[in-house]
């Protein structure tokens, strides 16, 4: 006699036999409720933060803008005289120009000098521990004792840089004092500076490779260029945008937009080194044009992000294809 097992109540049967539980499909989507409020429980201090700390002053100067206000406890609604007042700002300009040139010389030799050092240093051999460290070394250290002890190495005539370029006749070079040399000085400190963080950033997009890519196109003939460029390159776009947004915005906005600036030159030379950030920290803590500064602030804040919009969108985040 044959006896036929039916299926209990609750379950479900399948062409193999095996039953599946009613109440299993419920556990499972409870489990992944579980597991999205826990992600957005680990957000949530991360996105208070920026909206208190970055969200909430970005209202307020977006208010504070439309008033002229002294610092004092005066408050006078302008309206929208203080952004008509920008297109008059000769010396606004000027720092606009300076910040430009900064920019479009900062990010791209900044960009070059950390890939080709993690390219370097993404191998092992003996001490590559080492290397990595001293070069992140700079990274740790405050900018404004990074200026201090650069201003104390380019001082005009007595400086260390001074003494040690006097034998081939460049002793008496102002590294700071000329416009020209000014802007370069800065520059170059500034790679020097964060070429270390953003060689990290580039070595683990590098270490993210597979190395059987690597080692297939070496089997096919292919050249260390030709593996670089064709390889390495496009599976380190998403990396190498995130480098070039987070340098442009650093050398718009970051430390190095004014600390370094402050500590270094204060400006100066007539103003070749005055970037966008230490003119709106002159406008708002030397001439208590607090009102005009917030203008300024909401203006750039706005470029940034159009800007990051446009080559997110642009370059689809790094990667350059459609999925």
């Amino acid at each position: 006699m044959t006896v036929v097992q039916r299926p209990s109540p609750g379950r479900t049967a399948r062409p193999g036999g095996a039953p599946r539980s009613g109440p299993a499909r419920g556990s499972l989507a409870g489990r992944r409720r579980r597991e999205a409020l826990a992600g957005y429980a680990f957000v949530a201090p991360d996105l208070l933060g920026l909206l208190v700390f970055v969200g909430l002053p970005m209202a307020l100067a977006l208010g504070v803008s439309l008033y002229e206000a002294d610092g004092f406890g005066g408050y006078t609604f302008v309206g929208l005289d203080n952004f008509r007042l920008m297109a008059s700002d000769d010396q606004l300009w000027q720092s606009l120009r300076v910040t430009g040139t900064y920019v479009v010389a900062f990010v791209p030799l900044c960009f070059v000098v950390s890939l080709g050092l993690a390219l370097l240093v993404r191998d092992h051999f003996p001490g590559v521990g080492g290397v990595r460290a001293a070069l992140f070394a700079p990274n740790v250290i405050s900018l404004v004792v990074v200026g201090i002890v650069w201003q104390f190495l380019l001082i005009d005539k007595q400086g260390m840089l001074s003494n040690l370029l006097r034998p081939v006749g460049l002793g008496n070079v102002s590294f700071l004092g000329s416009p020209g040399l000014a802007m370069v000085t800065y520059i170059l400190i500034s790679v020097w500076f964060f070429m270390g963080y953003n060689m990290l950033i580039m070595l683990g997009g590098l270490k993210d490779i597979p190395r059987e890519y690597s080692e297939a196109a070496m089997i096919d003939g292919a050249s260390s260029w030709q593996r670089f460029r064709h390889v390495t390159w496009p599976l380190l776009k998403p990396t190498s945008f995130f480098v070039v947004v987070n340098s442009m915005v650093g050398a718009v906005t970051g430390l190095q937009a004014f600390d370094l600036v402050y500590v270094l030159t204060r400006g100066g030379p007539a103003n070749s080194t005055s970037t966008v950030v230490f003119y709106i920290y002159q406008q708002a803590f030397g001439f208590n044009h607090y009102g005009y500064a917030s203008a300024l602030t909401t203006v750039v804040v706005a470029f940034l992000v159009v800007t990051t919009g446009i080559m997110f969108v642009a370059t689809r985040g790094g990667r350059f294809h459609a999925e």
